[in-house]
């Protein structure tokens, strides 16, 4: 560009020289070279939004299970609806990596439920899946229910029917009636879960409902036998389960079921089962399922407490479940 305006500005440095073509023809004036350097500041304004896309791709590929948050923060969207079959607002900025920024967050998608049965009655918690009220929660929270109701955390409270159950895996989904624009939970993702990772774990214990306590991961793959039987199953946090060859909290009776669990000494209490277990980006990991109480067989679920071992299963597990649930499939 420098070289095109040479012989224009010799010329004009020398206005009295012989020139059979003075003055100079427009082509060769001054005037028509001055837009000339703004089209690179234009070519450099127009490359800008292939720049910050480049930047945001960058940032998602560098916070890996953040990226929704990345996302959000540049574009002020705040749902997250990537790659889960619902969202919920994001882990504020100046808080991220908080408990209490998580409990924000995500407490508002978790549900207190009250189920009653032939076998009496019990007090959970479920997880908020869909803003028109699809809730996850365990299997033995409301199985053989005939009556479901669910309060959410502003006070409201809605009936609720049981659309299909998986003993098997402990999980259940149920759907409340006439509900919408609820907040819904985000997701994550399980199989990125490690040992020492701090996670947040909020349920109803005792019908505390949005009661918030943290932990890590204590282990991965734990192999948990629940009683499926349902008189048994409705003793919710002191649930009689097996593990490492030991029974816990009773006798799980002949009939029962084996998975593997994301172990935490996040404390959970009587009727935390179905609440979720929560990363720190405000990604749902685990939807809690058990857990040991110092309390005998015959002792009130008030007398039993949280020593330190819960057990939730894995949200790749309700992930991989959930159209079959949805089917209203009943196992």
């Amino acid at each position: 560009m420098t070289e095109s305006l040479r012989p224009s500005d010799e010329y004009e440095s020398s206005p009295h020289q012989a020139n059979p073509e003075w003055p100079p023809p427009p082509a060769h004036t001054p005037a028509p070279a001055l837009p000339a350097p703004a089209q690179p500041a234009r070519r450099k304004r127009a490359r800008g939004p292939a720049a910050l896309l480049s930047a945001v791709a960058i940032v998602a590929a560098a916070v890996g299970g953040g990226t929704a948050y990345g996302v959000q923060e540049l574009t002020g969207n705040d749902t997250v609806a990537s790659g889960s079959p619902a969202g919920t607002g994001v882990v504020p900025a100046s808080r991220k990596g908080t408990v209490s920024g998580v409990a924000e967050a995500v407490g508002p998608s978790i549900v207190e439920i009250s189920a009653v049965s032939g076998a009496g009655s019990s007090t959970g918690s479920g997880v908020i899946i869909t803003d028109d009220g699809e809730i996850i929660t365990n299997d033995h929270v409301v199985s053989g229910a005939s009556s479901v109701e669910v309060r959410t955390g502003d006070g409201r409270t809605y009936d609720a029917e049981v659309v299909g159950t998986d003993s098997s895996k402990d999980l259940a989904l149920i759907k409340l009636e006439n509900a919408s624009g609820l907040e819904a939970a985000t997701l994550g993702d399980s199989d990125g879960v490690q040992v020492g990772d701090q996670v947040v774990a909020i349920g109803s214990p005792e019908g505390l409902t949005g009661t918030v306590t943290s932990g890590i991961v204590s282990a991965l793959d734990r192999d948990v036998t629940v009683s499926t039987d349902e008189s048994q199953g409705r003793q919710d946090g002191g649930r009689p389960f097996e593990f490492g060859g030991r029974e816990f909290n009773g006798d799980t009776g002949g009939s029962t079921t084996t998975y593997q669990a994301i172990q935490t000494d996040a404390s959970l209490n009587p009727g935390n089962s179905g609440g979720a277990l929560i990363d720190m980006n405000g990604d749902v990991i685990g939807i809690n399922s058990a857990m040991y109480s110092a309390s005998g067989t015959g002792s009130s679920s008030s007398e039993a407490g949280s020593v330190g071992l819960g057990f939730a299963v894995p949200v790749d597990t309700v992930k991989a479940d959930l159209e079959t649930l949805r089917s209203g499939s009943t196992a």
